[in-house]
């Protein structure tokens, strides 16, 4: 009937009025919330921008670009010398927001410079207004920002910064660049990545995998116990460079676009060059002879190295940083590992004193023990390491070279017996060495070789080269080598040519094995391998 139609539609009217009356009142909840998260937000339409020059008269807000528009008379103060002796003083300082936490009326920033970190603090009084505090709060993470405070002595140390003893009472907080969210955080980035099938979460903290860290490299490069992996290897490089250069040797700069492969095989990686073909290059080892034959008698050289090898591994990689010395000798190549012993034990101790606190920060992520060695450098022939090995009940063909596995086990079996971690072994068989290696006076299956072990893994490669033409002609020829390509190299061994050596050191690899980490990517600031050429 019409009357009953009708309750039916009153009731449905009642009915969307309540619905309506719900949805209002979420809506209005909805909307204050996103309100109260604008008003703690840095937005640059409604912060103050400052023009760079004007913070005197600001006390907060956003730099406009910095441009070089002009010069200031301020003077920043380094986190690192933030201390004790500063208390009660006005500083500037200059670094990066890595975490802020919002407390009522106040704000904790913990401010990050390279390696160091303080905490500043802000409070809402008389002169720092409500405003103030929540822009500060709303500032993103790893901003860079200045600031200008009273530094001031804290009672009880503060455990999350470097500069324990002190903070900063915050006066003016200028922010210079902005951060977008961060697809990973720094502060993640300061424990070390899950390994293969582990747990994401370490007492209740993210870990970061390596991938992501890679991807993402200018990132997980500011935390600081990467900052001090890259000292490191800068380091090693720099210690390579003095020690031989006290020794009188010259540092070149040798191609490497070549024309023929330098170390032959497959593992080289052929590029267009104009109308036709050239190689990047395997090693400098052709260029660093010659420059020997040439009467330089003494060379190195910190370069790039290609190899196209296909191995997804923690230890090798596509480029890396090579470090070669090549040096003449007067009666047996044992003067050249002698040079490569105190060459390495030069660096080793260098490290350890010059670096105390780089290596404090790198061991407290990634535990190791310092290198040990002994006073002589211990120097086993390649038979003696496949007598250990087999003692140890491994299966070894005494003509072939030793494997990874086998080259760590033997490491742990020298460790035990001689008690150190850094040997070399020699006389390594024909079959495993290149064309151009001194065959042994006394049995040419077995070559004037060497290799130099860090931690059970090869860090150096090296020999005696043939300084013979014709020799060096035979040889390659047994081994089914065509030397035409590199017919220049074969003849600057005609005219006369000091007995001479030298090795290949990898930089990455000295560096992951020293600090103890456990991929060689680690070790280098941008990686490439197989499956990598970016960033």
């Amino acid at each position: 009937t019409q009357s009953t139609w009708g309750s039916k539609v009153l009731s449905q009217m009642a009915d969307e009025q309540k619905v309506s009356k719900k949805e209002l009142n979420k809506q209005k909840k909805k909307e204050a919330k996103q309100e109260a998260k604008a008003a703690t937000e840095v937005k640059q339409d409604e912060t103050p921008a400052v023009p760079v020059g004007d913070e005197t008269t600001i006390d907060y807000g956003l730099y406009n670009l910095v441009q070089s528009q002009r010069q200031t008379e301020r003077v920043f103060t380094n986190v690192a010398d933030l201390n004790t002796s500063l208390a009660g003083k006005t500083v500037w300082i200059r670094a990066r927001a890595q975490t802020i936490r919002g407390a009522g009326n106040g704000c904790f920033l913990l401010l990050r410079r390279n390696l160091y970190s303080v905490q500043a603090t802000i409070f809402k009084s008389d002169t720092i207004p409500k405003a103030f505090v929540k822009f500060a709060a709303g500032i993103s993470k790893e901003s860079v920002v200045d600031v200008f405070g009273t530094v001031v002595t804290v009672q009880e140390k503060i455990q999350s910064a470097t500069q324990q003893d002190v903070e900063i009472s915050v006066l003016k907080l200028l922010v210079v660049s902005a951060a977008q969210p961060c697809p990973i955080q720094v502060e993640d980035c300061l424990r070390p990545e899950p390994a293969k099938g582990q747990e994401t979460l370490v007492d209740g903290k993210p870990q970061v995998g390596l991938k992501a860290r890679l991807d993402h490299r200018y990132l997980d490069l500011r935390a600081p116990v990467n900052l001090c992996i890259f000292r490191l290897q800068s380091a090693v490089g720099n210690l390579f460079r003095e020690y031989l250069v006290q020794k009188g040797f010259t540092e070149i700069h040798s191609p490497k676009i070549l024309g023929t492969a330098s170390e032959g095989g497959a593992q080289v990686f052929k590029l267009g060059y104009f109308d036709g073909v050239a190689y990047l290059a395997q090693s400098p080892q052709f260029y660093k002879q010659m420059a020997v034959v040439s009467d330089l008698e003494r060379v190195f050289e910190i370069a790039p190295v290609f190899r196209a090898e296909n191995s997804d591994t923690p230890r090798h990689l596509t480029e890396f940083v090579g470090l070669d010395l090549e040096m003449l000798f007067q009666e047996h190549y044992y003067e050249v590992l002698a040079v490569m012993n105190e060459m390495f034990k030069y660096i080793f101790n260098n490290l350890e004193s010059r670096f105390a606190q780089e290596l404090k920060i790198i061991r407290e992520v990634y535990p190791s023990e310092p290198i040990q060695f002994g006073d002589r450098f211990l120097v086993l022939h390649f038979e003696e390491g496949v007598r250990m090995l087999q003692e140890a009940g491994e299966e070894i063909d005494g003509f072939k070279d030793i494997s990874t596995p086998h080259e760590k086990l033997l490491g742990q079996l020298v460790k035990k017996r001689f008690g150190t971690d850094f040997y070399a072994m020699d006389r390594y068989p024909r079959a495993a060495r290149p064309f151009y290696t001194m065959p042994a006076p006394d049995d040419p299956r077995y070559t004037n070789s060497y290799d130099v072990f860090l931690r059970g893994q090869e860090i150096a490669s090296g020999a005696q080269r043939i300084h013979d033409a014709e020799l060096l002609t035979k040889t390659a020829l047994d081994m089914g080598v065509d030397l035409s390509p590199v017919q220049p190299y074969v003849d600057s061994f005609k005219y006369g040519a000091f007995p001479h050596g030298g090795c290949g050191i990898g930089l990455e690899r000295v560096v992951m094995l020293y600090l103890g980490l456990h991929d060689i990517r680690k070790a280098s600031m941008f990686p490439r391998d197989p499956f990598r050429t970016t960033p």
